[in-house]
């Protein structure tokens, strides 16, 4: 009978362990070192003039894929299109002394319809992103975005935000303009709207164009974009939305060269 009463108690205690065993197992497996993987992919984007001061205006956030020489943005990030005279295009990059050097930059591809630009970077090639494999969002994964919320206001140190992909919505396309209307983007608006990631992480500011991780792989899952789902500004650092949104990777690789 004492025997029968043990057995009994250590199945209560298993079973007792069971859940605390469980939320564990779903913690992101080592966050700290994937953010410390991603950082030096993560570049400022902006433009770059010898004459101006500062030199760098700083524009929104990138990073980089493919053979490390490709950098990914959101279009809005761009300068205006006819800007006069035309700005250059840069990312900051981080030098082994610390400091951080502009590496001009030119634009490869641009969709408008879901805000994206494919720029090519000048020098040695840089650490690089994987994107994540089509089909591997799941609402309620955990993911992460780094990106540069304040720009250089404190110095272009990249800062990470953690949350959920809280819903996988579509939103209509944006109208565009005739000079914007190129074969492909007839296409696209011929395929109607779209689905999008909703984050229950804020972004601000200087987040878009970053990338959109998840949590347990570092694999890239969609870019960070606020202008385009709103259809207006990003809202002031006092007024932030509290709901941020992503654009889904299968559209990066739509831009990428062929192999």
């Amino acid at each position: 009978m004492a025997r029968r009463r043990l057995r009994r108690r250590d199945c209560l205690a298993v079973l007792a362990a069971w859940p605390l065993a469980w939320a564990g197992a779903a913690e992101p497996a080592d966050l700290p070192a994937l953010v410390a993987r991603v950082r030096p992919s993560v570049l400022p984007v902006g433009t770059y003039d010898e004459l101006a001061s500062p030199r760098f205006s700083f524009r929104g956030s990138g990073f980089v894929v493919e053979d490390g020489t490709l950098l990914v943005t959101n279009a809005h990030v761009l300068p205006p299109e006819g800007t006069v005279p035309a700005p250059h295009l840069a990312a900051l990059v981080l030098r082994a002394d610390g400091q951080r050097e502009a590496r001009p930059a030119r634009l490869l591809e641009l969709d408008p319809v879901h805000d994206l630009a494919l720029l090519r970077l000048a020098g040695p090639p840089l650490p690089a992103l994987a994107l994540a494999a089509p089909g591997a969002v799941r609402e309620g994964m955990d993911v992460a975005f780094v990106g540069y919320p304040i720009g250089g206001v404190l110095g272009y140190s990249p800062v990470t935000h953690r949350g959920i992909v809280s819903s996988i919505t579509a939103i209509a396309l944006p109208s565009l303009n005739a000079s914007q209307l190129d074969p492909r983007a007839i296409r696209r608006l011929r395929s109607g709207p779209f689905e999008v990631y909703q984050l229950d992480a804020t972004a601000y500011p200087g987040n878009s164009g970053g990338p959109l991780f998840d949590a347990h792989s570092g694999h890239v899952i969609g870019i960070i974009n606020m202008v385009l789902v709103h259809s207006t500004r990003e809202s002031a650092l006092s007024r932030p939305t509290g709901i941020t949104y992503a654009i889904p990777a299968r559209y990066i690789r739509e831009l990428l060269p062929e192999k």
